[in-house]
Order: structure tokens, then C-alpha cells, then sequence
């Protein structure tokens, strides 16, 4: 009798301890993570942060919302279809004034804007002043359209001295390597993936990059919407963690990141996402990282971006002091 007593406390301890391990599983924090483009290299710290397990280090399980532009990932983020996402921070800006969004940039990605110009280099168009009277394909929601008004200012255009068309973002290389445009607007982030288009149509092409124009910001940030910050401090405390470690992963090992993310998404190609990844890191880690840190919103280049977007929108420069939209307290103690 004794016997079947232990068997069954042994049993029950047994049960109690697989529910436990149930219970821990169970117990991981859902963060939605909301993208503002499509998946590509310079997404890859979220993708990799599921893959290999920076998330669930953090018991964080991250589910990848979809997008299409900054403007729509501020959209989802405020009313708290998603918790964190990256998208720019001039988006936010503009929306802070405009609508007053719930939300709150808590670490910066891009410390340089990934706007440009991409041209075929037989097209004669060598600096970004050549574009003036040409055919010019942007998409309808990236956030570069806002800043545009400021690059063709900063080398004495306006809009009127480009004819200006909008295109899905897929078709924007397509049009470019079969003549159908001039110049298309796109991220430094598409360098690699142009370049092959192009090495297929028997082209090479040219990225005139509007910060060699002046434009000096932070683009891509870490938002998260004020609900989510409210809520759940510390499942955001520790995603942070866990995207800056997977942010460190992808800079030194752009292979592996590039395959554990075509491992996500199949139809994705590793060549154009390492490549894309390269493009990104110079974004990313830099010059300016090197001199505030990685993640940081330095006081003095926030208060200019904000300096830019205001004058891009035409909006009251005194409307919004950039430090209320910043809570830096989130990278302390990485």
C-alpha cells in the first residue's frame, strides 16, 4: 500500500509539474509587431528575433503584422490593432500634430533617411539636380513623398519641375529597367534588389541618396502605441531587449539572417535579402551610432528632423516639442 501511495504522489508531482511547464508555455506575452513595408532585408531584425529565439528568450511571442506605409502602421498602432512596430518618425511626428496618436518612439533604427533616387546609369542623370524635367514614380504611401518637397528645394526645384507619378511599390523597378519611368523613389534598403533587377534586364543603376542633399533625420523607429507602454511596461522593457539583440545578430551574420528569413517567407530570395541587409546596416550602424549609440534619440538631430518634417508639411514648427514623443527609459539598462 505504502508503495501505490508513493507511485501516485510521484504521479501527481509529476502532473502538477507537466501543468507547471503547460502553464510556463502558455504564459509566453503575444507583442504584435506592425511593419510599415514589405518584408524585406531591412525587416529582417523582427523576423530573426522569432527564428532564433531572441523573442521567446524574453517569453515574448511576436506575431508580424503586414503594411503598407508609415502612415498605416501610425493608423494600427494608435487604435491598438498592433503593440510595437517600426515605422518613421516624421510619420509620427506630422500625426502627433495633426490627430494627437497614442503613441510613443521608444528606440531609434534608421539614424540617417533611407530616401533616394534610383536612376539607370545610362540614363545621363548624375546628381539629383539631373531629374529636373523627368518622369518621376513614387508609391502612394512612403513616407520619402513627404520629404520630397524639401530635396527638390534644397537644389532649387519644386514640384513642378518633375512630372510625378504614383505606382505600386512593385512595379517600381519594373518600370524603371523597362523605360516606362525615368527615376523612382525608393529606400537605400532596395539597393541590392534594383541592382539585380537591373543585372537582368542588362542595366545598371544609380542611387543618388537625399542625405548627400542635406537631409539629416531619424527615419525608422521602434513605436509602440501608449496603450501597449501603459499596459504591459515590462513585456515592452524586455521586446526591446530582445529586438536589440536580434538588431546586433543580423549585422554580424547577414547570411544566416538572410536564410532564417526566406525560412519565413519562401518566395523571398536570400541573395536580394543579404543584400538588402547590407544596404540597411549603413542606416544603422554608423557614424552616428558610433557617436550616441545604437537606439538612441540625441536630443539635438531629434529637434531637427522635427525642424524638417515640420517645413516639408507645412506645419507649425512650434506645435510639437519632439521630446514628448520620446520615452528613452525603454533601452536603459541593456
Amino acid at each position: 500500500a505504502k508503495m501505490t501511495t508513493k507511485i501516485l504522489k510521484a504521479l501527481a508531482a509529476g502532473t502538477i509539474a507537466a501543468l507547471g511547464s503547460v502553464a510556463v508555455a502558455e504564459a509566453a506575452d503575444t507583442v504584435t509587431f506592425q511593419l510599415d513595408w514589405l518584408p524585406g532585408g531591412d525587416k529582417a531584425p523582427i523576423y530573426i528575433c522569432i527564428e532564433k529565439g531572441f523573442c521567446a528568450e524574453e517569453g515574448i511571442e511576436a506575431k508580424v503584422e503586414p503594411g503598407r506605409g508609415s502612415s498605416e502602421a501610425i493608423t494600427k498602432l494608435a487604435t491598438g490593432v498592433s503593440d510595437v512596430g517600426s515605422a518613421d518618425i516624421g510619420a509620427l511626428m506630422a500625426a502627433k500634430v495633426t490627430e494627437d496618436v497614442p503613441i510613443t518612439a521608444v528606440m531609434s533604427i534608421f539614424n540617417k533617411g533611407p530616401h533616394a533616387f534610383f536612376v539607370l546609369k545610362d540614363s545621363g542623370i548624375e546628381d539629383i539636380p539631373g531629374i529636373k524635367g523627368k518622369e518621376v514614380a513614387t508609391s502612394p504611401f512612403t513616407s520619402s513623398n513627404v520629404f520630397l518637397p524639401l530635396v527638390l528645394k534644397d537644389v532649387g526645384m519644386t514640384d513642378d519641375d518633375i512630372k510625378l507619378t504614383k505606382a505600386d511599390p512593385g512595379a517600381l523597378g519594373p518600370m524603371l529597367m523597362t523605360g516606362a519611368t525615368d527615376v523612382v523613389i525608393a529606400w537605400m534598403t532596395n539597393v541590392a534588389v534594383f541592382t539585380n533587377q537591373a543585372k537582368e534586364a542588362g542595366k545598371e543603376i544609380t542611387a543618388l541618396p537625399w542625405d548627400a542633399a542635406g537631409l539629416e533625420l531619424y527615419s525608422a523607429s521602434l513605436l509602440a502605441s501608449d496603450k501597449f507602454l501603459t499596459e504591459r511596461p515590462d513585456v515592452a522593457k524586455r521586446f526591446v531587449k530582445a529586438f536589440t539583440k536580434s538588431l546586433e545578430f543580423v549585422k554580424n551574420n547577414p547570411t544566416e539572417a538572410a536564410e532564417g528569413m526566406v525560412a519565413q517567407i519562401p518566395e523571398l530570395s536570400v541573395p536580394d535579402i543579404e543584400g538588402s541587409i547590407k544596404d540597411t546596416m549603413t542606416l544603422e550602424f554608423n557614424d552616428v551610432t558610433e557617436k550616441d549609440g545604437l537606439g538612441a534619440f540625441e536630443p539635438g538631430r531629434l529637434a531637427a528632423t522635427w525642424d524638417r518634417v515640420s517645413a516639408a508639411q507645412g506645419l507649425d514648427k512650434d506645435a510639437l516639442d519632439p521630446e514628448t514623443i520620446v520615452d528613452r527609459s525603454y533601452l536603459s539598462g541593456m
